[in-house]
């Protein structure tokens, strides 16, 4: 008798020290070391993690709420970045190639605000989808998401060679090259979310 009080007095000391354990781990955990986790799934971690922290509070743990905000910031930076180019339309002494790359690239980025915008979307009507169902979803998240990239480069692609070298050029690539980049990245973060959820699915088979 004296044996079995003794392993239990053992067993709650084991369980109580854990909780301590846990319960510093959790204090000393910061809101952003989920992101900053998450963004090594990137090619840019850097700006993935300075695009996102802010929104810490909203993600907490959740891989879906990361990817959609990912999403929501690449529009949002997209948006802003369509209206930057269109005014390079108005640039004093441009160029008429350079006009012409320039109206093609407010055409892609047009593109690419509504095919985020169909991510957005997709991804928020979600619900609790389930199996082929998800996957149906996800599937069109990340064709949207990777077509909108494939805009972003084509407007970069626009601008190639020594010819179109000068402020426009400049200016356009710098902005929309941060643009890629960020799209980029929350396209990684959709993929990451797609992959680890049908990992579980597949642990949860029996």
């Amino acid at each position: 008798m004296a044996r079995v009080c003794l392993f239990f007095l053992v067993l709650c000391f084991v369980l109580y020290m854990a909780g301590m354990a846990e319960s510093t781990v959790a204090r000393n955990s910061k809101p952003t070391d989920f992101i900053q986790a998450s963004c090594r799934a990137t090619s840019y971690p850097a700006l993935c993690v300075q695009c996102l922290s802010q929104y810490a509070s909203a993600i907490k743990q959740s891989d879906r709420q990361l990817a959609q905000t990912a999403l929501s910031v690449s529009l949002a930076r997209v948006r802003s970045a369509a209206a930057y180019v269109a005014k390079m339309t108005k640039v004093r002494g441009i160029k008429g190639k350079e006009y012409q790359a320039v109206k093609d690239c407010i055409e892609n980025m047009g593109d690419s605000v509504d095919r985020l915008s169909q991510s957005v979307r997709e991804l928020g009507h979600m619900g609790r989808a389930v199996g082929q169902d998800f996957m149906w979803h996800m599937s069109n998240v990340q064709t949207w998401a990777s077509a909108a990239l494939t805009d972003e480069n084509t407007c970069l692609d626009g601008f190639d060679g020594h010819a179109m070298d000068g402020n426009v050029k400049a200016a356009v690539n710098r902005r929309v090259t941060n643009v890629a980049q960020v799209t980029s990245n929350a396209l990684a973060l959709v993929n990451r979310f797609a992959s680890k959820h049908q990992a579980t699915t597949a642990l949860e088979k029996p």
